[in-house]
């Protein structure tokens, strides 16, 4: 656990420099983008009442994190593969393991101040009355390790071209047609049918229901699915970064 620890670390630090041109740009991207929604949105809807409200407001930080996760972790790894970055971290005597988590955290790290920005302007914006849940936090960490795993399972395990693909379709998907600024109601049966099995329905619930926890409760279900893909996705990137060539 000592020598997970020190590799780690160090890798931690390796990532972060290795990074350090793009991760202010990341962060400004995000910080942006989360914003937008709130500001962006609200201009489609004038007249919100407070449930489109809460809608908006709690669904711009996932998508936040999904775009971290799920669009610029491919990316990531794509390039990572063409420049030969992959092997290279393959070659070194540290766990795989510790390779992924090092640049999961720097992935965790630049989806955040964005998410609480959204949070912040969207209190501001639409004088929000939030009940928040001591759930937030671990709601909040599994979105973002679904987000990101979902990520790097579909960096690692497709080729670049078909990866940055995919992740062009994710934000596509996720931004127009996930019920995560609007209630699954508004979608039609089998669409809805089709997000009771994707993540974004689970990651939109399990933020707003423990921002704002309706009268039954927070529900467990999306933790659990969230677990689950968030698990899968690791497992994928793990394998590929173990495998043998």
């Amino acid at each position: 656990m000592r020598y997970w620890m020190s590799s780690y670390g160090l890798l931690l630090g390796w990532a972060g420099l290795r990074g350090r041109a793009t991760l202010a740009l990341n962060l400004v991207i995000q910080t942006c983008l989360a914003v937008g929604i709130v500001v962006g949105f609200a201009f489609l809807v004038p007249n919100l009442d407070d449930a489109t409200a809460l809608y908006l407001s709690t669904g711009a930080p996932v998508l936040g994190l999904i775009t971290v996760g799920m669009v610029i972790g491919p990316q990531e790894v794509a390039s990572a593969k063409q420049e030969g970055i992959f092997e290279f971290n393959r070659s070194l005597p540290v766990p795989r393991s510790a390779l992924i988590a090092s640049d999961a955290t720097i992935a965790l790290v630049t989806a955040l101040p964005g998410m609480l920005a959204a949070l912040v302007v969207a209190w501001l914006r639409f004088d929000l009355d939030l009940q928040i849940s001591p759930l937030v936090v671990p709601a909040i960490l599994l979105t973002a390790a679904a987000a990101i795993g979902i990520g790097y399972g579909i960096g690692y395990g497709l080729a670049p071209p078909i990866a940055r693909m995919v992740s062009q379709l994710v934000v596509f998907v996720a931004l127009m047609f996930s019920p995560i600024v609007f209630p699954i109601s508004r979608l039609p049966d089998w669409f809805a049918s089709v997000h009771l099995v994707l993540p974004f329905q689970y990651m939109a619930e399990s933020v707003r229901d423990t921002l704002s926890v309706p009268p039954d409760g927070v529900r467990l279900l999306p933790f659990a699915v969230l677990a689950a893909w968030s698990l899968a996705g690791f497992l994928v990137a793990y394998r590929m970064m173990a495998r043998r060539t």
